[in-house]
């Protein structure tokens, strides 16, 4: 078993993608080689700016290339309590901007040519209790009333064996928006698609410090590579964000996420397990993502422990377990890969665009980011630019809290909350 990314190591990072050295002077700096910074640098190079994308390891470096590949409508924040915490307007702004979001991922993957293995299957919440599936009905009713959302499909107790080749789950609700990629091919073909647009991308090149003189004028950035001088500056470091603007570090925390795959699965096992090729995710607060990987494997994630330094054998061995509850059938059946990723939680669940000192910063997503990271940063770039006055992600209060000053002491405290959460559900 290999305790690296099976992503990466079925496709790795092109030896041909087009990395500039660090430029004297751009009007856009970003930090941050992810989803978020290559699209608002795609962004903003399409518009005609001088952008250069500061990636402190490689392109693609952080959870972009390593994640589980889910493309799906939603954010991390339930829709429904961000009615009544937002109010029904600014509420019905960000689901339709998770619809949106979707829908830029795919304009993208077309415009740019960028061959991901994107599935447009859709996906299936799989409840995890009978009480979550009572649940779905109402939910699938309120959605289509009060977002107007009528891409789901309520799957009941007799149907489920169609979606899933499994008999754990009593029910579950399809989404048809969406579907599955290969999110290194992915983060690679946006990686090129920028550069294309013009941008720079500087790679093995961290920040180190930022400053801008009293008298105003262009930010000045200390890299490992050199000075540069930028008029603008974006924070898109998510679940690696550090702290470089600590200010800007305490509205986002990192939580662990972890994976493996098996082997690759005979094509009669693989539509058994998953007839209609979906990506499929569980209802626990704890809860589990799964789907067949392009070339038949079945992939595990999960956060059994939110903590981003588990050990990889052990994760393995905890996920095997849960995959082989789900999927008997797959019972001794060898893991190849074990690995992990970092993401990104706000407080309050939800993504967030903001601007401290004069920096803008786009994370946040919480396990949503494949679809909404693109469409944060394009978002974000068109507020740098002046295309755009506002966006709902900037008008949402940011919350944070006294006691995080950049490490996430309160995490295993969460962990025994949630675990008590699905226990009573």
């Amino acid at each position: 078993m290999k305790t690296t990314s099976f992503w990466t190591d079925n496709f790795p990072r092109p030896a041909d993608l087009p990395i500039s050295p660090l430029p004297e002077r751009v009007d856009v700096a970003i930090v941050g080689g992810g989803y978020t910074g290559l699209s608002a640098a795609r962004t903003l190079a399409k518009g005609g700016a001088s952008v250069a994308v500061l990636e402190q390891r490689e392109i693609g470096g952080g959870a972009s290339s390593v994640n589980g590949g889910q493309v799906a409508p939603g954010l991390k924040l339930n829709i429904r309590k961000a009615f009544k915490m937002y109010g029904p307007e600014l509420g019905r702004e960000l689901w339709q901007a998770s619809v949106a979001a979707v829908r830029h991922l795919e304009q993208t993957l077309t415009e740019e040519g960028i061959d991901c293995d994107y599935t447009g299957a859709g996906g299936i919440a799989l409840a995890y209790r009978p009480s979550h599936y009572q649940h779905m009905a109402e939910e699938m009713e309120w959605m289509a009333r009060e977002v107007d959302f009528h891409e789901l499909e309520l799957v009941p107790p007799e149907r489920i064996r169609d979606e899933i080749g499994s008999d754990v789950f009593p029910g579950g609700l399809v989404e048809h928006l969406g579907g599955g990629l290969h999110p290194a091919k992915y983060v690679y073909g946006l990686a090129c698609a920028t550069a294309r647009a013009g941008a720079k991308l500087c790679e093995r090149t961290e920040v180190r410090a930022i400053r801008r003189p009293a008298t105003g004028g262009d930010f000045e950035l200390t890299t490992n590579k050199g000075p540069l001088k930028a008029g603008e500056i974006l924070l898109a470091t998510n679940g690696y964000t550090g702290p470089l603007v600590p200010q800007i570090q305490r509205r986002v925390f990192p939580v662990g996420s972890y994976m493996i795959t098996t082997e690759p699965l005979s094509p009669e096992l693989q539509r058994e397990l998953s007839p209609k090729n979906r990506v499929m995710y569980s209802t626990k607060w704890f809860l589990n993502y799964f789907r067949l990987t392009p070339d038949g494997r079945m992939s595990m994630g999960g956060r059994n422990n939110l903590s981003p330094n588990l050990d990889l054998v052990e994760s393995a061995h905890n996920l095997y377990e849960t995959m082989t509850h789900i999927f008997p059938q797959l019972r001794g059946f060898p893991v190849t890969h074990s690995w992990t990723g970092r993401l990104g939680i706000t407080f309050d669940l939800a993504p967030h665009i903001g601007r401290v000192d004069g920096i803008y910063y786009a994370f946040g997503y919480g396990g949503h980011g494949v679809a909404m990271s693109g469409y944060l940063g394009q978002e974000v770039a068109s507020l740098i630019s002046g295309r755009i006055s506002r966006s709902p992600f900037a008008d949402i209060p940011h919350q944070t809290y006294f006691f995080y000053r950049g490490k996430p002491w309160f995490l295993p405290l969460a962990a025994a909350y949630y675990r008590f959460l699905d226990a009573v559900s």
